[in-house]
């Protein structure tokens, strides 16, 4: 091991340059009280902040991680202006949960100056009778593209001045609300689309309400090559309108996807009480029917193959409600704790009855599992796809108190439906024999020998 010497001056050059870090003494206490201060006073600032977004109904869970993304809110000493901005949002009677939703999207709304300038342009809305989520909506998109009260105002004349009612109007801008960043022409398309394909003012206005999202299609490019898949599978223009008017999202498909549908619906290999139960509205309303469980079970994290594949295997599923279904997935998920996987191993899941069928035998199982007498795992496909027999005497029989669990579906007695006796009203009449008829029978066999 080398060792370096070093004179005098070099030591007293190293220790001269390090000398805070060894001395005991405070280095420019001036700026560390300063630098203490100002972290005090931030946090001071913090916490007065906190507690006035609690008092207008913040969630406390979400203060801290809102806090530290708009740390502008912290910049100003005076909590009076962003006190009067929550005021004045209150006075527009929007919902809580709305408010919070708003202050979170688009905190630039607590602006104090915006938000006057508001309070005047809402009176102007007086006659139209918006709701407050329209405000809402509103505000945000004012804020996020600088549009001023006004500039609502005569957008909001153009819609009403197309023959909207008022209920229409609402939940146009409810639902759709980026509408009044459209001019009054691209509007006046889609009016005119529908007005070509033969569908009446009252049906168009129903379309705007129950589908507002169609105003934002493109002519060209969406609706027109719709029309045009719909024809290609044969339907005619009468049953095209009647269904667009009977159900508006059916213009909510992308192109290529009601063929899939259709598709699916015709290589389906099922009962035919199942087929002609899908098929009980006919075909193109069948095949809408099928996007619908698809978009469903695509919400809840399968991709569209998978979903598709699901209802392949599984045709009863197109039987059941979206409720109902949704209902099965959420008890899957978080009752059963089951991946949402497992639905493309077990479609049956989703094709049983969850009240008759899932429950029971779930309670069953949870039962056997608690008291260690399951001597392996039980998984999805061993707890659903055996029959009701062999489920009853795998799991029921050898445990008579899971009899009440498993209910009506034990092996035990089964009430009759009917009162005893009733079967004597059912049983046939007879009749006294002759000599004679006994006779003619005895004839009648000796033939026979």
């Amino acid at each position: 091991m080398a060792f370096t010497l070093i004179n005098r001056t070099t030591r007293h050059s190293v220790f001269a340059k390090n000398r805070f870090f060894f001395s005991t003494k405070p280095y420019n206490s001036q700026i560390l009280k300063l630098s203490f201060s100002n972290e005090k006073t931030n946090y001071r600032m913090q916490i007065s902040l906190a507690n006035l977004l609690q008092r207008y109904g913040f969630p406390p869970s979400q203060l801290h991680s809102f806090i530290s993304k708009n740390q502008f809110l912290l910049n100003s000493n005076n909590l009076n202006d962003l006190d009067k901005s929550l005021s004045i949002l209150l006075s527009f009677k929007i919902t809580q949960k709305s408010l919070v939703s708003l202050i979170n999207d688009c905190p630039g709304v607590l602006d104090v100056q915006f938000l006057k300038k508001w309070e005047v342009g809402v009176l102007k809305f007086g006659d139209l009778c918006l709701s407050p989520l329209v405000v809402r909506n509103f505000l945000e998109l004012s804020r996020r593209f600088e549009i001023d009260p006004d500039g609502v105002f005569q957008t909001m004349k153009v819609l009403k001045g197309l023959g909207f009612s008022e209920g229409t109007l609402n939940r146009v801008l409810e639902e759709f609300p980026r509408v009044i960043l459209m001019n009054e022409g691209e509007v006046c398309r889609k009016i005119e689309f529908f007005e070509g394909i033969g569908i009446s003012g009252e049906g168009i206005e129903r379309i705007f309400s129950f589908f507002p999202g169609v105003i934002g299609f493109d002519v060209e490019d969406r609706l027109k090559p719709l029309l045009d898949e719909f024809c290609h599978w044969g339907f005619g223009e009468d049953m095209i309108r009647k269904e667009i008017v009977r159900e508006p999202r059916v213009l909510s498909m992308e192109l290529g996807e009601f063929s899939r549908c259709l598709e699916l619906l015709r290589s389906l290999k099922c009962r035919e009480p199942i087929k002609w139960k899908i098929l009980g509205e006919g075909a193109f309303r069948a095949g809408f029917e099928v996007k619908l469980r698809v978009d469903c079970l695509c919400k809840h994290g399968l991709i569209r193959r998978e979903a598709f594949k699901v209802l392949w295997k599984e045709p009863r599923v197109m039987t059941y409600r979206i409720e109902d279904i949704e209902k099965k997935i959420e008890f899957l998920v978080h009752r059963m704790k089951f991946n949402v996987d497992c639905l493309v191993e077990v479609p049956e899941f989703l094709g049983v009855n969850f009240d008759k069928h899932i429950v029971p035998r779930y309670n069953v199982i949870g039962y056997l599992r608690g008291k260690g007498g399951l001597g392996s795992e039980v998984g999805l496909k061993d707890l659903i796809k055996p029959s009701r027999l062999r489920f009853y005497n795998l799991y029921v029989k050898p445990y008579p108190e899971c009899e009440k669990l498993y209910g009506r579906f034990s092996g035990g007695e089964v009430k009759s439906r009917h009162p005893v006796g009733l079967w004597k009203l059912f049983k046939p009449p007879s009749y006294p024999e002759s000599k004679e008829d006994v006779r003619n029978m005895k004839a009648f066999m000796e033939t026979l020998v």
